[in-house]
């Protein structure tokens, strides 16, 4: 397997701009999740890189060889690129082992056992065809086949939106074991933030077609680049409030913040740092304007009091307030602060 480097690509599609000037690296051997909302540029970046389609200007250089760049072009099959899409597209007349070692050399039984093992199937399934075979199933399926003729990179296209909740969770960690233990260099496109953060090695998050921040999953999430990143990678809860000494004065009272100068700010909490209190609690007065709840855990809408500052808090799911209390909420950590509103931002 060997790395993906993308310097300066654009694209557009008439007059319509999707990529401007996107630079990425995806060393060899890691999965990176390219998230983004629809529309952003994540999937027309992930087809020229497969070679489906050609960059406006920049380069795409694979381990030492450039695929597009300097008046070259590397057509798509010349590229040693696995490639999944969406739906798995396993030909639905070939039986799996078919499909796994459809267009190898040698289309071997055994070769297709060692695929479906290394995606977590059993290789009786062989024999069987696509139809017989669950969502979760086939997408696998779909991996070994891309994994088969020893690609130099393999490009999955949000290969688990069509499954249902606990199939995805189960197909994506298998379809990350089996990227591991092939030693695969590989990029996943997601608008799922969950997904981005559980499997890779490091988050590109791009936005209206430029890359707006590369970091590690744990980076993204605490430390995101700017506002319009921490609102769409998880929950937020975003203050205005004014530092000073490295405290931030705000609606939920003097909360710690990271790195930042004296003067007006907005200041990001997740809402796992809003600790609830019953009424009579140290912290500030809020009324629970509404509670959804999802087992696990519940999201608590809060507006503080008075001023009605709406809040957003996540609490265990057997310990959720109901709509209407009267509670005291405490921030817990620190925060990290983004220029006032009006201030550059």
């Amino acid at each position: 397997m060997t790395a993906l480097t993308i310097g300066g690509v654009t694209k557009a599609y008439g007059a319509t701009p999707v990529l401007l000037g996107v630079d990425l690296h995806v060393p060899e051997r890691t999965l990176t999740a390219v998230l983004g909302p629809s529309g952003c540029g994540k999937t027309t970046l992930l087809r020229l890189v497969a070679g489906f389609d050609t960059p406006d200007s920049g380069t795409i250089t694979l381990g030492d060889t450039p695929v597009v760049g300097a008046g070259r072009t590397v057509p798509p099959q010349k590229r040693r690129v696995g490639y999944v899409p969406q739906e798995g597209a396993l030909f639905p007349h070939l039986s799996v082992a078919a499909n796994v070692t459809f267009g190898l050399p040698r289309r071997s039984r055994a070769a297709a056992g060692e695929f479906l093992e290394l995606v977590g199937l059993d290789p009786a399934l062989g024999g069987r065809h696509p139809h017989e075979l669950s969502g979760g199933q086939q997408q696998r399926v779909a991996l070994a086949r891309a994994l088969a003729p020893g690609p130099s990179i393999v490009l999955l296209d949000e290969p688990f939106s069509s499954l249902d909740a606990a199939l995805r969770e189960s197909t994506r960690r298998a379809v990350a074991a089996a990227l591991a233990a092939a030693g695969a260099t590989a990029v996943l496109v997601t608008h799922d933030q969950a997904e981005a953060l559980s499997l890779a090695d490091q988050v590109a998050v791009m936005r209206q077609g430029r890359l707006v921040q590369l970091a590690a999953p744990e980076t993204v999430y605490r430390s995101p680049s700017d506002a319009g990143v921490a609102g769409f990678v998880g929950e937020a809860v975003l203050l205005p409030g004014a530092v000073t000494g490295g405290l931030a004065s705000c609606a939920l009272g003097s909360v710690p913040v990271r790195g930042a100068a004296d003067g007006p700010v907005r200041i990001l909490l997740r809402p796992e740092q809003v600790v609830i209190g019953t009424a009579g609690a140290a912290g500030v007065p809020a009324r629970v304007r509404d509670v959804s709840y999802f087992g696990h855990d519940a999201a608590v809408r809060l507006e503080l009091e008075p001023g009605g500052t709406e809040v957003l808090a996540r609490v265990a799911g057997h310990d959720r307030p109901l709509p209407g209390a009267l509670v005291h909420l405490t921030v817990t950590g620190d925060a990290l602060a983004y220029p006032a509103v009006g201030a550059g931002s």
